[in-house]
């Protein structure tokens, strides 16, 4: 009898990268209007970010949420990249921005 074969499963049509890694996207209603947010998964994540939330960096491997205006207020250059903890507590706080005056914002 010959070994069983591992296959892999088919892409995702909603992977990004080629079926790196599976996403999920949502639309948000709140205080500060509608948001289309994405959910990216640890082993998708392969870049560091910036969170607005707390002003902390999002280290690669780390899952996180990606925000950006529904309302078709912004494109590509609006999303933002939230740990989730910072993205569900936006209402109830301010961003702590502690940049210097000429920093570029990220």
């Amino acid at each position: 009898m010959s070994p069983r074969k591992n296959r892999r499963a088919t892409a995702d049509p909603r992977s990004s990268g080629g079926g790196s890694g599976v996403w999920s996207q949502t639309t948000e209603e709140g205080a500060d209007g509608a948001w289309n947010v994405r959910t990216i998964a640890g082993a998708s994540a392969t870049k560091p970010y910036r969170c607005p939330g707390c002003d902390q960096e999002i280290p690669p491997g780390v899952g996180h949420v990606v925000a950006w205006p529904a309302d078709g207020r912004g494109g590509a250059d609006d999303r933002r990249h939230w740990h989730r903890p910072c993205w569900q507590a936006r209402d109830r706080r301010t961003p702590r921005t502690l940049r210097s005056r000429g920093a570029p914002r990220y």
